[in-house]
């Protein structure tokens, strides 16, 4: 059997040029938000998940308004619509089941 040597491919892309520091203030900035928004998902989830099971909601903790659709590409058309395309995180998505997880997203 021949063997094909071939360069190992180690990285796609270079190394994040982001800071440790600021990367781990950026993580607890969208963890504080994540926190904030769970328990306003936590007060409307027994309202919304009769009519709206499994749909997405995304949800801004400083109004408590939310954005509701059935598919995650709906929420997040929606989310851009509303907010525009910008880098900052302001709003959580959650899944309105028994857990409310529909991944790990941030918009």
């Amino acid at each position: 059997m021949t063997q094909l040597s071939y360069p190992r491919r180690t990285r796609i892309l270079p190394p994040s040029p982001i800071a440790p520091e600021e990367k781990s203030r950026r993580q607890d900035k969208q963890h504080t938000l994540a926190m904030r928004c769970r328990s306003v998902f936590d007060r409307l989830r027994p309202q919304l998940i009769e009519t709206h099971y499994n749909w997405h909601i995304a949800i801004d903790p400083d109004t408590e308004q939310y954005l509701i659709d059935p598919t995650l590409k709906g929420i997040t058309q929606k989310i851009r619509d509303a907010y525009g395309n910008s880098h900052e995180v302001k709003l959580t998505i959650f899944r309105l089941n028994d857990t409310g997880t529909c991944g790990r997203l941030w918009v």
